[in-house]
């Protein structure tokens, strides 16, 4: 495996994007993930990024786009949605990334005005049709599991029925984002469950309660144990780092230093860094 940073955490140092890339490549990282939103980047910006990493030697394997929208029961929102994924799947192309990461969204109204089975459908489909794209590309498209009790996919049950239902394994495929897996108390036996279907891996830490990304050791996930798990299903390759909200911005470095360190012992521990 491959031991990456997406670089928001840096956004919260108020530092151009360049000067992050540089701290992500001096501290070890192999890889970079990028968050950004092509209908608010310019050009001078997406070049940077482009040049930086390639001087830095560190590739862009995934960029991170939330879009509520797709399954939003107004047509013109699921429009102007899918349209903004397109634009995303080509700036992936434009970096030379390997996916993108795709958060679908919750559902809306305590499930009582629009039925659950709608937004659902609405969720497949328009995946499908994002993948498609994703698909001429030679990208992937990796589903987040997120820990909140309306999200559509918030257990390794409703990831499988949802990559089960989309029905294109090659291109629409699994995040694991570990703190995630462990806030809805998913037990390690079921990880084996996503066996060939797991496409990325998020890492941080939480208190075990509320949604936090802290770096690795300062909170209650067993990372050792889901990681291992993810490891024996045959998964080989990246896990980024994930930290946005720290309580000390302008430490921002050694928070990030100290996430690097940690989940390296790990990896080296579980002899899956390579």
């Amino acid at each position: 495996m491959k031991l990456g940073l997406i670089n928001s955490a840096w956004a919260q140092a108020g530092r151009e994007t360049a000067w992050g890339i540089k701290q992500t490549k001096r501290i070890g990282f192999d890889t970079l993930d990028i968050a950004t939103d092509p209908l608010d980047i310019d050009p001078k910006e997406k070049r940077r990024i482009i040049d930086t990493a390639a001087d830095c030697e560190l590739p862009v394997v995934s960029l991170c786009c939330v879009a509520v929208g797709l399954t939003d029961f107004n047509p013109s929102v699921q429009r102007f949605s899918l349209e903004r994924v397109t634009r995303f799947l080509d700036l992936c192309y434009e970096f030379r990334a390997r996916n993108l990461l795709l958060v679908i969204g919750e559902y809306i109204w305590q499930q009582e005005v629009i039925p659950p089975s709608l937004q659902w459908e609405f969720a497949v489909e328009n995946v499908r049709k994002v993948g498609r794209h994703a698909k001429s590309l030679g990208l992937e498209i990796v589903i987040e599991l997120e820990p909140f009790r309306l999200s559509l996919i918030n257990s390794v049950e409703t990831m499988s029925r949802f990559l089960r239902d989309v029905d294109m394994p090659k291109t629409v495929r699994a995040n694991c984002d570990i703190s995630h897996l462990h806030l809805v108390r998913t037990p390690i036996k079921e990880i084996p469950k996503l066996k060939g279907k797991i496409g990325h891996v998020h890492l941080s830490d939480c208190d075990g309660k509320v949604h936090g990304d802290l770096p690795p050791g300062r909170g209650a996930t067993p990372i050792k144990r889901y990681l291992s798990a993810i490891r024996d299903t045959g998964y080989d390759g990246v896990v980024s780092i994930e930290l946005e909200y720290s309580p000390a911005p302008e430490r921002i470095v050694e928070w990030v230093e100290e996430a690097y360190c940690e989940t390296d012992r790990i990896m080296q521990e579980l002899q899956c860094r390579g």
